[in-house]
């Protein structure tokens, strides 16, 4: 009890002269300010400086120097109503199925029109060029059609990418391989709501494909979110990506078409795991999620993409003229046009 008794005394006696001493010093602080109207007030020193606003860049004012890799770009023909075949008997409404040029028409105001060309490789190599899209990755199959002339033509600005039918099961696997080993395809596409019948992203029809894309490292991208023609959504729903990039952790997987209206949890899982991508397909620049513009500037620079979605909905006047209005940042930009792509598509 005294041993208590005598400590709380110190501390009290501590105390006393801790508070007296803070008492003179703020004396001699006033006396000194009183004695010296014109001495210059110095600032109170801080233990946490604000950061700086991190500097944004404007996109270089000739669009030649963007050198961009565009991950969705179709060479067009006369006639391109074929890119829409495959999903015409999931179709329902009277609109998608006669009156529409293409099934997600209601969402996009003015769809191009390419016009018709003598060499329509050669007109989609000039729009390129204007808008600064160094390579673009094109739709290649069996048959030797248009896109595989260009690739061979041109293999410098042209790279393949085969969409796969899992429900073609074995064959179509050995036909991935097969194209691999014809045209070096770098990525497997898929769109598992406008198969026939559908297939959700986690289905075991897609494992024998994503094991392919495994053996052969090369990416899988997958169209994911509510799909733009009206077709049931369930086998696009972000959250059946988790248990694919569990199984085959080293499977590169990449988003398309938005992930909305799950734009949060995709940013989860690109938190998760290590393989998981996401690029813009479709979407305007003006209407990209903020979330994900938000995500790439801090915790994923070099996960996001740049794709655009011509001529199938937007112009490549539009998407470009959009563009200097995203807000990433200065470190992003690069990494968004071009690094990103060229590292997980292995050009």
């Amino acid at each position: 009890v005294l041993r208590q008794g005598r400590g709380f005394g110190w501390g009290f006696l501590l105390l006393a002269c801790a508070t007296a001493c803070v008492e003179r010093a703020v004396r001699h602080k006033v006396e000194h300010d009183l004695s010296h109207p014109g001495a210059a007030v110095q600032p109170r020193p801080t233990l946490f400086e604000p950061p700086a606003e991190s500097p944004r860049m404007s996109l270089p004012a000739d669009p030649k120097d963007y050198r961009a890799i565009d991950l969705m770009l179709q060479i067009p023909g006369e006639d391109n109503s074929a890119w829409y075949e495959s999903m015409k008997p999931l179709l329902r409404d009277e609109e998608s199925r006669s009156v529409f040029k293409m099934p997600a028409q209601y969402m996009f105001k003015d769809i191009p029109d390419t016009g018709k060309h003598e060499d329509y490789v050669a007109y989609t190599l000039s729009e390129m060029d204007r808008w600064g899209i160094a390579q673009a990755m094109i739709s290649v199959n069996t048959d030797k059609n248009q896109n595989v002339g260009a690739i061979e033509r041109h293999p410098d600005r042209f790279f393949a990418c085969y969409g796969a039918d899992p429900n073609q099961g074995m064959d179509e696997v050995r036909k991935i391989k097969q194209l691999h080993k014809q045209y070096g395809i770098k990525c497997v596409t898929g769109f598992p709501s406008g198969l026939c019948p559908q297939v959700p992203i986690n289905d075991k029809k897609w494992y024998p494909i994503y094991a392919a894309c495994c053996e052969l490292d090369i990416p899988v991208s997958l169209t994911v979110g509510v799909p733009g023609p009206r077709l049931p959504m369930a086998p696009q729903k972000v959250e059946l990506i988790d248990e694919v990039c569990w199984f085959f952790p080293e499977l590169k997987f990449v988003m398309r078409h938005g992930a909305e209206p799950w734009t949060d949890l995709a940013i989860k899982l690109m938190l998760k795991y290590e393989n998981l991508y996401y690029c813009t397909s479709a979407f305007a620049p003006r209407h990209y999620p903020a979330d994900i513009v938000a995500y790439a500037n801090k915790r994923g620079p070099d996960k996001i993409m740049y794709a655009g979605y011509w001529p199938m909905g937007l112009s490549l006047e539009r998407i470009f003229g959009e563009l200097p209005q995203v807000g990433f940042e200065a470190h992003v930009w690069p990494k968004f046009l071009r690094e990103n792509a060229m590292r997980v598509f292995n050009l």
